[in-house]
């Protein structure tokens, strides 16, 4: 039976697949999440590795998508999404100690783990809409590296028009050019003139008032809102576990995170049967999650511009979908709780603190032991973090409970993305970009510079959609 796609404030209509791809937000403001998970066996996991990355892929995206695009083309457009990564193995393993691992997530076009969702829902949207031969308007905000992995996953869609809003001045040179040295005419880059929570909060006060547009365009999210975004990243838990012995052993992971969604995929890999003992939450200094975690208050601060600056986010978007389950999937506790958030700050109930901290642990991690542990992982194994990942390698064996288990840390970028924060650890060596990019800083670059105001942007949208 094909599963069905609810709101986690349970105000808006029920949608399929296809529907809620198309969706993004709901339209009550909610996040479109699955009215039950798919299960999977211990027998069918072991079945699991023997599998290359795109059929593995297969085996956990089809009941997602049941009903609304058949095994055929499922099956084409993941094996397309995933042609163009440079290792065979898309997701490799690398060993570090003993019993530590770093799942590479960088062997994308745009060398961060944002390729794995990216590359398929650019596929999946010019599928469905050459099927509808509509056409649509693609908005989302990037701390960094969102921006670049959706203008690759779609600037050959024939039906869509993306326009990213990223802080002006406020990524790193590489994930700038990344975006802004694409020429596509469908592609458009905005930089605001404010910071990654200003443009996600333009992006959502767009998806609730979208008649901004005209008539013949709708609007679709990119960002980890999207459901098909996290659905897509469940796949690599499953296929780092297995290659550890899973399901027979369990697997603990570490995940460098400020927006929620790639650790949220972690806890639904849990909960479709994937034996995981232990998912860290790790954070730079804009610590919201840790906070939430050690106080129980999930609370708004002033953000604070870091080395890793992916990860400088001070609301997390994904976390109202772990909201709806810590409240029993109730809609109106949630609808309740995020309008309380618009005041700056909510206190979890007891039992639902409880049940957070039984299924999290969290580590926030400062600029100078990120560089510390860049330097040290280097000396230890000459193996180049990047700051996200080293502080998701920094986590992983602060947080550690067990040492029993496999203890993978997700890599979730190339370090030569982030050659200033390499230096700063003392490494000599600087992290050399891929073959492909090798060229990029002699690319002309194109985007706009905006103020950070929600009107002008949407006007400049307006005006620049071909009619």
């Amino acid at each position: 039976m094909p599963i069905n796609y609810i709101s986690t404030r349970g105000d808006a209509p029920t949608l399929d697949f296809e529907g809620v791809l198309l969706a993004g937000l709901a339209s009550d403001g909610g996040l479109y999440v699955p009215e039950r998970l798919p299960q999977f066996s211990m027998g069918q996991i072991r079945g699991m590795r023997s599998m290359d990355y795109p059929s593995l892929a297969f085996e956990i995206l089809q009941p997602f998508v049941e009903g609304s695009i058949d095994n055929e083309d499922l099956r084409r457009l993941i094996d397309g999404a995933y042609a163009s990564f440079r290792h065979d193995a898309v997701a490799p393993l690398r060993q570090l100690d003993t019993n530590q691992w770093v799942l590479e997530l960088f062997h994308g076009p745009t060398l961060a783990f944002k390729d794995f969702a990216l590359q398929l829902l650019g596929r999946l949207l010019d599928f469905v809409l050459e099927r509808r031969q509509e056409r649509v308007v693609i908005m989302g905000a990037t701390s960094g590296d969102t921006g670049s992995a959706a203008i690759e996953g779609c600037r050959h869609c024939q039906y869509i028009d993306i326009f990213i809003l990223h802080p002006h001045e406020r990524v790193s040179e590489v994930q700038r050019r990344q975006m802004t040295t694409v020429n596509d005419s469908n592609v458009h880059n905005l930089a605001v003139k404010g910071n990654f929570d200003d443009c996600q909060a333009m992006v959502k006060s767009s998806f609730v008032g979208a008649g901004f547009l005209p008539e013949d365009r709708s609007l679709v999210a990119v960002n980890s809102i999207n459901w098909a975004r996290i659905m897509a990243q469940i796949v690599y838990y499953f296929y780092a576990a297995v290659a550890l012995g899973g399901p027979d052993r369990a697997v603990n992971f570490s995940v460098p995170t400020g927006n929620f969604g790639d650790i949220f995929a972690g806890y639904l890999a849990r909960s479709m049967g994937l034996p995981i003992d232990q998912l860290v939450i790790a954070t730079n200094r804009n610590d919201v999650l840790h906070r939430l975690l050690t106080s129980g208050e999930y609370a708004r601060r002033s953000l604070e511009h870091s080395i890793s600056p992916s990860m400088d986010i001070t609301v997390s978007s994904n976390f109202e979908r772990l909201l709806f389950d810590l409240y029993d999937r109730n809609g109106t506790a949630v609808q309740g709780l995020m309008q309380a958030f618009q005041g700056g700050a909510i206190q979890l109930s007891e039992s639902a603190m409880t049940r957070a901290r039984s299924l999290f642990s969290s580590c926030c991690v400062s600029d100078d032991e990120t560089c510390e542990e860049i330097g040290r992982v280097w000396r230890q194994c000459a193996y180049m973090l990047d700051p996200h990942s080293a502080i998701g390698t920094f986590a992983a064996r602060d947080s550690r409970q067990s040492g029993g288990n496999p203890m993978v840390t997700l890599a979730t970028a190339h370090p030569a993305k982030f050659p200033a924060a390499v230096a700063a650890s003392g490494i000599a060596e600087e992290p050399a970009l891929p073959p492909h990019l090798a060229d990029l800083f002699a690319r002309p670059e194109k985007f706009t510079v905006l103020p950070n105001d929600l009107d002008a942007v949407q006007r400049y949208m307006v005006e620049t959609i071909p009619t």
